[in-house]
């Protein structure tokens, strides 16, 4: 009874509960979209890792985050080649530069160093095989399509990184970061534009490719020895890119900037819809009062109440998920990075829940004034 009450209340009353229903659904929009961004922001870090196709990531012992790594010895190579699991290896190259472009200006600029074969594992999901084809060429470099504005050129225009003449031959799709850009080339033009990896034996990460991707953890292993940890450490690409996510979201400004601003969003949110809750309960007393005279026990009541405010928030829910999915199409079309994934929408929608919930207990309090003698008044 009490559950088929508060539903034709609502539907009779919706006027009265629409205020609490759109400050539901704007709750949920606004944490939505702030940890997609979020999450799309910080995971912007491992972009190295999460456009490559490689099985494993070798790298520089406790490196923290993937745009972070260090060189470790060429030589790490064959000893990954001893395992018969492990397909190929292949070299990747991070390095910085400043960039000048036909229009004057500065830009800090991530040189990524990638094996230019059609096959090859670095960055395999940001370009076509006829893109990684054209940085074959000396001096030649790829950028993300939606940074071509930032750094004031276009394809076919020339360029200086560190007072070296480059040219753009095409784009990526998928590397715009957040911080500064990301200009994609071979290894031997990023070694001649980063003076720091000249030499040979400097290499950022090895990428290897396994015969059998189940294996991973398998390989991983063998090479997490402490007499091996010393001088390289193994990763899967989950595992170097989760740890990049948790790095800049845990452990930098930014992030805990981030998570403290969900969570300012969520007690206002929380108090915006208690308030209209209550508003909406204060206004029924009568009615209340008079299911109180009939006979209906106070615990009933409650549960009506509680009822509502799961419907409101369940509403509310919805308008804020159609919402955030509207968000993440502006976000696409703009190359914004905006990680709208499962995960995030279920948290997210779990914490919603939750703020309609509190905030239908927050209300209770005003059940205290459906007495029947308020009738009488």
């Amino acid at each position: 009874m009490a559950v088929a009450l508060a539903r034709k209340t609502l539907v009779h009353e919706w006027r009265r509960f629409l205020p609490a229903v759109m400050s539901v659904g704007f709750s949920g929009v606004l944490i939505i979209v702030q940890g997609a961004l979020l999450l799309g922001i910080v995971g912007t870090n491992a972009l190295p890792v999460t456009q490559s196709r490689a099985d494993l990531w070798i790298g520089f012992p406790g490196t923290q985050s993937a745009d972070l790594g260090r060189s470790i010895d060429a030589g790490a190579a064959a000893e990954l080649l001893v395992d018969p699991r492990i397909l190929r290896v292949e070299p990747l190259l991070l390095g910085s530069g400043d960039w000048r472009g036909p229009r004057g200006g500065g830009v800090s600029v991530t040189l990524i160093g990638i094996d230019t074969r059609p096959d090859g594992l670095g960055l395999a999901e940001a370009m076509r095989h006829s893109e990684r084809a054209l940085l074959t060429e000396p001096a030649t470099v790829l950028v993300d399509a939606a940074d071509l504005d930032k750094l004031g050129t276009a394809i076919g225009a020339a360029a200086e990184i560190n007072g070296q003449r480059v040219r753009v031959v095409g784009t990526t799709d998928g590397m715009r970061a957040m911080g500064g850009v990301n200009i994609v080339a071979s290894l031997a033009t990023v070694r001649s534009l980063d003076r720091s990896l000249a030499a040979a034996g400097d290499i950022t990460y090895y990428l290897a490719a396994l015969r059998s991707a189940g294996a991973a953890r398998a390989v991983k292993a063998r090479f997490s020895q402490p007499e091996t940890r010393k001088r390289f450490e193994v990763w899967t690409a989950d595992d170097l890119a989760g740890r990049s996510v948790r790095y800049w979201l845990l452990e930098s400004g930014a992030g805990v900037g981030f998570i403290f601003a969900t969570i300012v969003a969520l007690l206002v949110g929380t108090l915006i819809t208690s308030q209209t809750l209550t508003a909406a309960v204060a206004a029924s007393t009568p009615q209340y009062a008079t299911l109180r005279a009939i006979g209906v026990p106070f615990p009933k009541l409650r549960r009506i109440v509680v009822e509502q405010a799961a419907w409101v928030g369940a509403v509310g829910l919805a308008l804020g998920l159609a919402g955030s999915l509207l968000a993440a199409a502006l976000a696409y079309l703009n190359g914004i990075p905006f990680a709208l994934g499962p995960g995030i929408m279920a948290l997210s929608g779990g914490l919603v829940l939750s703020v309609a919930l509190l905030a239908g207990v927050l209300a209770l309090r005003r059940l205290r004034h459906a007495d029947p003698a308020a009738l009488l008044r």
